[in-house]
């Protein structure tokens, strides 16, 4: 039986404000409680305007004060930027408040453009891509009080201490992300959305490369899906257009608003982007509700995963909201709750 979660980036419509997509995030994250999905995580970007999730542990805890039941978390925290004692206190923190509910899902991307990545560094001498696997390693200890003896922090704690952690997950749309769980005990959420191809061969990989934990005995996985789904075929393909147009650009200044369907339809793409358009489409699943939900049980069976994460971005935040509605109806989600 497969269980859905959402990944919300918290989009700003054009003609919407941050304010109103933060809003419309918790307002979501409601909905989705009450539909019966089981987990709900925010993202991180920076120095986008029509992003408006720049801070995903802020967001967890307002999510989890508005909620009452639903595990909520990051989707993820880009570590790179932080100190893993620092990320670890956060979310133990969370963990203290609202035990048993809260996810820290962890990620190495930048989230942004060079220049607001450099400004997010730790300082000159802020850490390579070499050092993730060293604080992915001390973000672990930390949450669970078991760094080595031999190591330069041994004596320092993550406080608030107490019983259990957050649950730790390692988001990833390559191999690297995927060896990295593997290697580390974590759960692994495979980012569909980013990169669709070689996705069942690397979680085939991560669970047979699996190095079990106390924390986490057996692999576990999910996969992250950009999803669009609409009374029709033809109503899906149209909402679908506005996300189309928007992701051509780079996140970072470069990326313009999120525009309506007709704004979007009204762009002039060079022959490069059409191009580009259509082969984006391979990382979304677009259609009305049986189309959409045998696509994803394929999904969901050719990743060996029981549950999925849906991402939908679209300019309508009703439509977005009809989205998720029409796919908890396809699955049953709410008598399974």
């Amino acid at each position: 039986m497969i269980s859905l979660g959402v990944l919300d980036q918290s989009p700003v419509p054009d003609g919407s404000t941050p304010a109103e997509a933060l809003a419309d995030t918790v307002a979501l994250a409601q909905a989705a409680e009450r539909l019966g999905y089981r987990r709900y995580w925010v993202a991180e970007h920076h120095n986008t305007a029509s992003l408006a999730g720049t801070a995903p542990e802020v967001l967890t805890a307002h999510l989890a004060a508005r909620t009452s039941s639903i595990r909520v978390g990051a989707g993820g925290v880009l570590l790179p930027h932080y100190s893993p004692l620092k990320v670890a206190e956060v979310f133990r923190t969370l963990h203290t408040l609202y035990p048993g509910r809260i996810d820290l899902g962890i990620g190495r991307t930048a989230g942004a453009d060079a220049v607001a990545t450099a400004a997010l560094a730790q300082g000159p001498g802020a850490l390579g891509d070499e050092h993730h696997p060293d604080q992915v390693d001390d973000l672990v200890g930390f949450l669970h009080g078991r760094l080595r003896p031999d190591h330069p922090f041994a004596s320092v704690r993550a406080m608030p201490q107490g019983p259990g952690a957050p649950e730790m997950w390692v988001l990833g749309s390559s191999s690297y992300g995927a060896a990295l769980a593997a290697g580390t005990g974590l759960f692994f959420s495979f980012a569909h959305f980013i990169s669709p191809g070689h996705g069942p061969q690397l979680l085939a990989n991560y669970r047979r490369r699996f190095r079990p934990s106390e924390r986490c005995p057996e692999p576990r996985a999910n996969v992250g899906v950009s999803v669009v789904c609409a009374e029709t075929d033809a109503e899906a393909e149209r909402l679908a257009l506005s996300a189309d147009v928007w992701r051509l650009r780079p996140e970072g200044p470069e990326r313009g608003p999120l525009l309506s369907v007709e704004d979007a339809e009204a762009v002039a793409l060079t022959p490069v982007e059409r191009v580009l358009l259509v082969q984006h489409r391979d990382r979304r699943v677009v259609g009305a509700p049986d189309r959409v939900r045998d696509h994803l049980l394929d999904l969901a069976r050719a990743h060996d995963v029981d549950e999925l994460v849906v991402l939908t971005v679209c300019h309508d935040v009703r439509a977005r909201l009809r989205s998720y509605e029409l796919l908890a109806e396809a699955f049953d989600l709410e008598r399974r709750s």
